[in-house]
């Protein structure tokens, strides 16, 4: 899947599912950012769990094992890019989470390229269209959910 495209569908075969409230992470150096993106996705019906580092981010990881990352492509101590690389290479293709890159700064082409070829699914600039956010996460959510 191209990470441009932030309609698109993330691949059901390769993830887990949790029903309905899927666990979501969100990592973010800016705590504004952070608070402000868990009260839009709690009040989507998601469970949030915040983190302000990379290095936050991995153990968050292992521990929430979270359904989705939002990840800030530059936070401290450890790049979004390496999280990504580290989740990629350290997950199960069933246990890894649909991965999100946002940045403000690395918007790109060849930083995009990076995000996918680390591992992210796609890739929103700041300040994010909270709707297309929301998009993707429920599009993720519904490609969980079995069909009836």
């Amino acid at each position: 899947m191209t990470i441009d495209s932030p309609t698109q569908q993330p691949p059901a075969s390769d993830r887990r599912h949790y029903g309905e409230r899927l666990r979501v992470l969100v990592v973010d150096d800016d705590v504004d950012t952070v608070n402000t993106l868990a009260v839009i996705l709690r009040g989507a019906g998601y469970v949030v769990q915040p983190a302000y580092t990379g290095s936050e981010a991995l153990s968050a990881a292992r521990l929430f094992r979270p359904d989705v990352i939002i990840h800030d492509l530059s936070v401290p101590g450890m790049s979004g890019y390496a999280v990504a690389q580290s989740i990629r290479f350290g997950f199960t293709d069933v246990r890894r989470p649909f991965m999100i890159a946002i940045s403000g700064v690395w918007m790109q082409t060849p930083d995009k390229k990076v995000a996918e070829q680390t591992g992210f699914d796609a890739y929103l600039t700041k300040p994010c269209d909270t709707a297309v956010l929301l998009r993707l996460v429920d599009g993720f959510r519904r490609s969980r959910t079995p069909q009836q």
